[in-house]
């Protein structure tokens, strides 16, 4: 179980600050900083600001919980200068291919939530720690790090590609894990599928 590193804290306290100050506001925090459509209320700031975000308590607990589970464990590796590259790098990529899945589907409805991050995380402690054995909740079954981002990253495709229009960013999860992996690679001296 580990423990909260400082921008680890940080983050979490942020997240959770802003969820209980936009309920206060009566939702006043979406309409400015939740991620729109370009046309329909898209301001440039929107694609780092909707990652702060939450629809409702579930969605900030679980993504809170992941950024502890994956994230406390990537900032005391790479400390925070690249743990904030790639939350950076993971939420920007989630944000570019949600934009571009909504402007295909002619979609109106605001992203917001710090999933793109955290599945850009997942996939990082896969790439840093593959044989780590870990515990999901769901289902409770014990198994690689490795293997359970493969797991997840597919349904998060399969989910996509089936149900588009569900209401849940799946294309944004992929484009977190999709930043995460290019960053890494850069980090490596790698191109994405070869070294430069």
């Amino acid at each position: 179980m580990p423990h909260f590193p400082p921008v680890t804290q940080a983050l979490i306290l942020i997240n959770t600050a802003l969820f209980c100050l936009n309920i206060a506001l009566d939702d006043l925090l979406t309409r400015w900083f939740a991620l729109y459509p370009l046309g329909f209320g898209f301001l440039p700031w929107q694609l780092g600001t909707y990652a702060f975000l939450h629809d409702n308590f579930g969605h900030l607990f679980f993504n809170m919980l992941g950024l502890w589970m994956f994230g406390a464990e990537l900032e005391r590796l790479w400390g925070p200068k690249r743990f904030l590259q790639l939350f950076a790098a993971s939420i920007l990529s989630a944000a570019g291919l949600q934009m571009v899945l909504v402007w295909f589907l002619d979609s109106l409805s605001p992203t917001v939530g710090a999933s793109g991050g955290l599945f850009g995380f997942l996939l990082a402690y896969a790439m840093a720690f593959p044989n780590r054995i870990i515990v999901p909740l769901i289902p409770p079954i014990p198994m690689k790090a490795k293997v359970f981002a493969a797991i997840f990253g597919g349904l998060e495709l399969l989910l996509g590609v089936s149900n588009p229009t569900s209401g849940v960013a799946h294309f944004a999860h992929l484009g977190g894990m999709l930043g995460a992996f290019v960053l890494i690679n850069y980090w490596r001296k790698k191109t994405p599928f070869g070294r430069y």
